[in-house]
């Protein structure tokens, strides 16, 4: 069973090493105890490939303080490339405008219980007051033009669409707004609706910061939730990067400046102990003066004890951005410093994490090509940006390629990353 394990591990240099043993007609798990007993490996290193491949039980007797055995379930893996809203997805200010507690509308699905949070976290949201507006659902309603699914282009509201919903332009007291309204768009159950609403108000409600996005209030009345936000002029950094709809190409500075402030925004994330578990750059949202904010925190996670491996028996996430330990159900704030990694590619290539015509097709593969010395971090460069300069390009890829470590424990914390990129002059 270890064998076919292995053979089965997500695609790495390491996995690939173990498929060859395979092809020899080695085992791969000799092979994995002979490799870890010879490296100067520690127990911590071999607790970690025994939770990589679910294996909790012998973990948790060379490790107990490392391994907590599933006890709570996330939203289910889809069988697209990611479950939660990569729209254009638009900000949000918070208005305390009233203190009110969402209740969703009453559902004939039997109601199951909410175990996107440990029991602690639940008591915690159930006491706590929400202080956001609560809007009607036919207000929203007139002011999307009875959400009008056109796009924007066509003389429509639609401005994006993810997982979980669509997200719409609005116009509230003299202001444009964005409506998020929840439709369940791929095989995602009232129950996970549920979850991803109370999710964003809950962290939405206790983590307020100049990097992330604002919430200004939500619906519960309707037949759908909706959750309503600022309206963000530059949409999403996925869709600057690529120049979407003719927009300019972002400088080298502003980029870095870009990179900073989301580092900025996870720092305060993680310093209140939340890991938002799908950083990427479509959920990294700009204002007109092209200010960063983190968006789309359904899938964030509260963790009392923060610094403890935590397993969830569902994977979540954006598979292009996800870190190993991720894959396995590992939930980590280690997890969010590799997905920042492959946004710090982003920011240097101008590339999507991922294209099908594209060879690699997954852009955190460039590292192995640089690595292997068939291709430098220059000949990547994003050409359509005239202001970059060697060394700069070289220190944000040094940090990326650290974020990208196979090993979590490797990988710099959010602190040391913020501190790395403040040195690049630019």
């Amino acid at each position: 069973m270890l064998d076919l394990i292995f053979f089965l591990m997500p695609i790495s240099k390491y996995s690939r090493k173990f498929e060859a043993f395979v092809q020899m007609g080695k085992s791969p798990t000799c092979e994995l105890l002979y490799d870890w007993g010879t490296t100067n490996c520690t127990v911590a290193d071999l607790v970690d490939l025994l939770i990589r491949n679910q294996f909790l039980a012998p973990a948790s007797l060379l490790l107990p303080e490392a391994v907590r055995m599933p006890q709570e379930v996330t939203l289910p893996l889809s069988s697209q490339e990611t479950l939660p809203i990569h729209e254009k997805q638009l900000p949000v200010q918070e208005k305390k405008v009233t203190s009110v507690k969402p209740a969703l509308a009453q559902s004939t699905e039997k109601q199951h219980s909410d175990s996107s949070y440990s029991s602690e976290e639940k008591s915690s949201s159930q006491s706590s007051n929400t202080d956001f507006q609560n809007f009607l659902f036919h207000d929203l309603e007139s002011i999307t033009n009875n959400f009008d699914v056109r796009p924007e282009s066509a003389g429509g509201n639609k401005l994006g669409e993810g997982g979980f919903g669509i997200v719409f332009k609005g116009y509230i007291n003299g202001k444009n707004v964005a409506v998020k309204k929840l439709i369940a768009m791929v095989d995602v159950s009232v129950q996970d609706l549920k979850q991803q609403f109370e999710q964003e108000i809950n962290i939405m409600a206790k983590c307020q910061h100049e990097n992330l996005v604002e919430l200004l209030g939500f619906s519960s009345d309707g037949a759908q939730p909706c959750l309503v936000y600022e309206y963000m002029p530059n949409g999403s950094l996925l869709d600057r990067l690529a120049c979407l709809d003719e927009t300019p190409p972002i400088p080298w500075n502003m980029r870095c400046k870009i990179v900073q402030g989301t580092a900025n925004g996870i720092n305060f994330l993680h310093e209140n102990n939340h890991i938002h578990r799908d950083i990427k750059s479509a959920n990294i949202l700009l204002t007109d003066t092209y200010v960063p904010k983190i968006s789309d925190f359904g899938l964030a996670r509260a963790s009392v004890t923060f610094t403890q491996t935590i397993m969830t028996e569902r994977i979540v996430g954006t598979a292009a951005y996800m870190a190993p330990e991720a894959l396995r159900g590992e939930i980590t704030p280690k997890s969010d410093i590799f997905s920042f990694g492959v946004v710090l590619l982003e920011i240097i290539t101008g590339l999507p994490p991922v294209d099908e015509n594209r060879e690699p097709q997954l852009l955190l593969s460039i590292k192995d090509e640089i690595e292997d010395e068939e291709a430098t971090i220059e000949d990547y460069v994003d050409e359509k940006m005239s202001d970059w300069d060697v060394p700069s390009i070289h220190k944000m890829y040094s940090i990326a390629d650290r974020c990208l470590n196979d090993k979590k424990t490797r990988r710099p914390d959010i602190k040391m990353v913020q501190q790395q990129l403040q040195e690049i002059k630019t």
